[in-house]
């Protein structure tokens, strides 16, 4: 399979994400193809993300938080069995970053480098698909 958003802008999206309280990143999964995308990268199906996200409400999105945390180390153990050198995103960063650094620029710096791993997985697998 061929990847064409290998170039997201991570921190850009973090930004206006959380400014929308997730609202953004709801629609990106559902329309823009990242659930389908997260899944082909993982080799399996994921809950949905807009399950997540409305179990997320009567929680204060811990809930959707730790789903993204959880992908996150998925993410992370795909990147390092690749071969592919970190920083890598993980379960650990995107947790803390959202919970500690939510009042500052924490959930902008999470959600970068969870695209900017997601960008060099598939960066490296459309270079090893290359004919």
């Amino acid at each position: 399979m061929k990847f064409k958003h290998t170039s997201r802008p991570g921190f850009l999206l973090g930004f206006i994400d959380f400014f929308t309280a997730g609202l953004f990143f709801l629609i990106y999964m559902l329309f823009g193809g990242l659930q389908s995308e997260l899944e082909t990268i993982l080799g399996h199906k994921i809950q949905p993300y807009y399950q997540a996200y409305l179990l997320g409400i009567p929680t204060l999105f811990i809930y959707t938080l730790v789903w993204m945390a959880n992908i996150s180390e998925e993410l992370k153990e795909k990147a390092e069995k690749m071969g592919i050198p970190g920083p890598h995103t993980s379960w650990k960063h995107m947790f803390w970053w959202n919970m500690l650094g939510c009042f500052c620029f924490g959930p902008m710096i999470a959600t970068h480098r969870f695209f900017d791993t997601l960008n060099r997985i598939e960066s490296s697998i459309n270079q090893e698909s290359r004919p």
